[in-house]
């Protein structure tokens, strides 16, 4: 190890010196504006560029290096340069964010003269030495160079000798573990002596498995598998699906394709961002610290219900509702409800006006209704369409009255319009009148009125029986759940934007056209700059946002806002990549909404067929994407089970094949020799019990999380009784407690040390995905499993009976 804690001294050394030059640079920044608005800009920018590439170091400190490889230098040779690392292996951006060819060239020399080398170092991000030579003496673990520490085999070394897993607790070598993949291995490996050799093989993986939960999902860079690595480092392009069961690591090779792929498209992906869809806010707040460890700011983690900019919904609807709210034919029905607001009266309407009254006739609105609809706007853009042909019809009305003006020719020549429609436009009364008749709409407005009024519903959904509309109706002014949300989203594709902020926006996009070209001159200062600068090793580039995006946001200082913050915020946004975790528990709904947001379609889309609990979720990957890509996706398979021990998987595995017969379930790598157990009590004990078994949990396990997993209906009763028995439980899976009382809604995504679920006939009966709610259920332990149960267990479960 002493030759491993020497190399890691270097590291962190160079590392500090980064910090310190970043520091510095960031505040010489400060006194860089010589004070006129272009010298705030540069100012602004580079700070911003400075503050990036601190955190991206910070982020780096913990672990930050993991692995060595050992290999043939006359295999490196067969394969060439670039098995060394090809562009970008040396550094924390991408090959695409060096500032010139030539730059770029000969940064690509240097890293394969040096990442050629019979041993390299593997960690969280590419390191130089600081040197003129700017030896690599750490290569990135996204570089292509890295790509054999996670998919070479003994069958295929790919080169490697020796692969070495390094044990680190802060900045100290705790420990290695070896794994010889060819050649003898008492020889003398390439690059290195023997020294205090740990143990081989999956040593780290298993650590990493065995260690308790904290409430926070962990990086896996240490530990990523060749199947699991093939999908990180897969085609960004066209839409990828990840099919893999309970435990197989679908979440975490999700994110680090995110870390990846931004890492490879730097200049593509940094100004548009990626998006992460999760299922709940539980299990955001949960992977929330994966991509910050990576060193990653420009992912925006959001859920279906806060997708919607201005509206975080987290309350579910009911079974029948959330189903009906899901299908496709829902965006016939907004459509519909829009069209009703957009409905003409059948008999004329009388407006006073100082120069006599003006009749609205059903003619009029009719030919000016299909003006506004022919312009093929959206609602509140059409009626500017739909105002302007009214005012063109009672202009004429007005037109020849006794006192209205003529035009300034002879007598004989037509009367002056257009001043007219100008008064016209300016009388309260005509205008109120307009309003009502084409009103400017919100999509509160029109989702909120259709479930609140039976009248709205039964003209927009007339498909529907009236047993289905009564389950969609609500109180006015009831509060959004998950399942409008993507109907807000519909109906604001069908609106678009009020009048109002429609000025503002043009008024903004000329400021923007003004400041584009003083955008783009400061841009090439900043380049200029940074090209003169000594290589840090990171190579952040102000490449990754164009002059349009800084004009636009120049006048509320955009530096001060991330990628992810301006995403967030618009919902017009597109994402350069978009990842859904859970993805199967999409509505067809959902996905018209998550689709808008990646217009070319490059996807990443992870989870299980046999996980879907939501009522309107998907049966299947073709079907749920058959209307957006047609049979343009392609399908990657996780078959290795990394959580679930097999002792639990034998049960579940049952389940499984109530429910999708030709799936197999993932191979877990372990047991622990703890087999899962049931009780069964008078039902008045359902909750006491559990509470017991808690209790006996944290009494017998110093460390890691319990989760009791209750059906919707019983969840405030046991919550009651567990907390009586363990004060602290809470109602949350986070790192503040170690027992939490969730439904399987809430403890998607999530894992834990070990589980109490209660009354699992209960919870198959819930809902008509209610097999799946308990196959979810039995695969959220990563050690032990119980059950207290009254109800007789369903047929899969019953030999578990008196196992304790």
């Amino acid at each position: 190890m002493r030759t491993e804690q020497v190399a890691l001294d270097a590291m962190y050394t160079r590392l500090e010196q980064m910090r310190r030059e970043a520091l510095q640079r960031r505040e010489d920044a400060r006194f860089s504006s010589d004070g006129t608005p272009a010298g705030r800009f540069n100012r602004d920018a580079l700070q911003h560029r400075y503050s990036q590439e601190l955190a991206a170091l910070n982020a780096a400190e913990d672990k930050l290096c993991f692995g060595r490889l050992d290999r043939d230098p006359a295999a490196l040779a067969a394969f060439g340069p670039g098995a060394g690392g090809s562009a970008g292996s040396g550094s924390a951006s991408a090959p695409e964010s060096a500032p010139s060819p030539a730059d770029e060239a000969d940064a690509q020399r240097v890293i394969d003269e040096h990442s050629a080398e019979a041993t390299i170092h593997i960690g969280r991000m590419g390191l130089t030495d600081g040197t003129a030579a700017r030896r690599q003496i750490l290569i990135d673990w996204r570089a292509p160079a890295s790509a054999p520490f996670y998919t070479a085999t003994a069958l295929e070394p790919q080169g490697v000798i020796r692969r070495r897993h390094l044990q680190t607790r802060r900045r100290q070598v705790t420990g290695v573990a070896d794994e010889y993949l060819q050649g003898d291995p008492d020889a003398q490996p390439a690059g290195g002596g023997h020294d205090d050799l740990g143990a081989a093989g999956n040593s780290a993986l298993l650590e990493a498995l065995n260690a308790p939960r904290t409430g926070r999902m962990q990086d896996i860079i240490a530990t990523i598998q060749s199947e699991q690595d093939k999908i990180i480092r897969a085609d960004r392009s066209g839409v990828l699906v990840v099919q893999g069961g309970p435990g197989t690591g679908k979440t975490v090779v999700a994110l680090h394709r995110a870390a990846y792929l931004l890492y490879t498209h730097r200049e593509r992906l940094g100004g548009h961002g990626v998006l992460v869809l999760g299922p709940n806010r539980t299990f955001l707040e949960y992977i929330g610290q994966v991509l910050p460890s990576l060193g990653e700011s420009s992912v925006v983690l959001a859920t279906i219900g806060s997708l919607y900019p201005g509206v975080e919904a987290t309350d579910p609807d009911t079974p029948r509702a959330a189903e009906l709210k899901g299908r496709a034919m829902m965006a016939g029905v907004v459509e519909n409800a829009v069209l009703a607001l957009q409905a003409m009266p059948r008999r004329t309407k009388l407006i006073e006006y100082d120069r006599g009254t003006l009749r609205l006739e059903p003619s009029l609105l009719a030919k000016a209704q299909r003006r506004a609809w022919g312009s093929r706007l959206p609602h509140n853009r059409a009626r500017a369409v739909f105002v302007k042909a009214v005012l063109d019809g009672l202009a004429q009305q007005v037109a020849g009255r006794p006192g209205v003006k003529q035009a300034p020719e002879a007598e004989q020549q037509p009367p002056d319009l257009d001043g007219i429609r100008t008064d016209l436009a300016q009388d309260p009364d005509v205008m109120g009148a307009l309003a009502a008749l084409w009103p400017a709409l919100t999509p509160q407005r029109v989702i909120g009125e259709l479930f609140s009024d039976p009248r709205r519903l039964a003209f927009a959904a007339p498909t529907l029986s009236a047993a289905q509309r009564d389950a969609l109706l609500r109180p006015a002014g009831s509060p959004w759940t998950v399942p409008d949300v993507p109907l807000l989203d519909e109906a604001a594709e069908l609106l678009g934007e009020l009048g109002a902020a429609d000025r503002a926006a043009a008024q903004r996009r000329a400021r923007r056209r003004e400041d584009l070209q003083f955008a783009q001159e400061s841009l090439d200062a900043l380049d200029s700059a940074a090209a003169g600068q000594e290589d840090s090793g990171i190579g952040f580039t102000v490449g990754m946002l164009s002059a349009e995006d800084l004009a636009e946001l120049h006048e509320d200082n955009p530096f001060d806002l991330s990628t992810a913050d301006r995403a967030a915020a618009d919902r017009e946004w597109t994402y350069g990549h978009v990842i859904v975790d859970e993805a199967q528990e999409l509505s067809a709904m959902a996905w018209r909404m998550v689709m808008r947001r990646v217009p070319a379609k490059s996807m990443t889309l992870v989870g299980d067929i046999a996980q879907t609990s939501d009522p309107a979720g998907a049966t299947a990957w073709g079907k749920a994407l058959r209307g957006f890509v047609g049979d343009r996706w392609r399908l990657a398979e996780l078959t290795v089970n990394y959580r679930t021990p097999g002792e639990i998987m034998d049960v579940a595995a049952r389940v499984l094949a109530k429910i999708v017969p030709e799936l197999s379930p993932p191979e877990s790598v372990r047991r622990t020799g703890s087999r899962p157990w049931a009780q069964r009590v008078d039902a008045a004990e359902l909750g006491a019990a559990a509470g017991r078994a808690a209790a006996a949990e944290l009494a017998e396990h110093d460390e890691g999380q319990l989760a009791v997993l209750v059906p919707d209906e019983l969840g405030a009763d046991v919550l009651a009784a567990v907390q009586a028995a363990v004060p602290g439980a809470g109602t949350d899976a986070g790192p503040h407690h170690r027992v939490s009382v969730l439904t399987v809604r809430q403890a998607k995504g999530l894992e834990f040390d070990a589980v109490v679920l209660v009354e699992p006939a209960t919870m198959v009966q819930q809902s008509k995905r209610g097999w799946g709610d308990l196959y979810v259920a039995l695969t959220r332990a990563t050690q032990r499993l119980g059950i207290v149960h009254h109800r007789a267990l369903p047929l899969q479960l019953d030999d578990l009976l008196d196992r304790r």
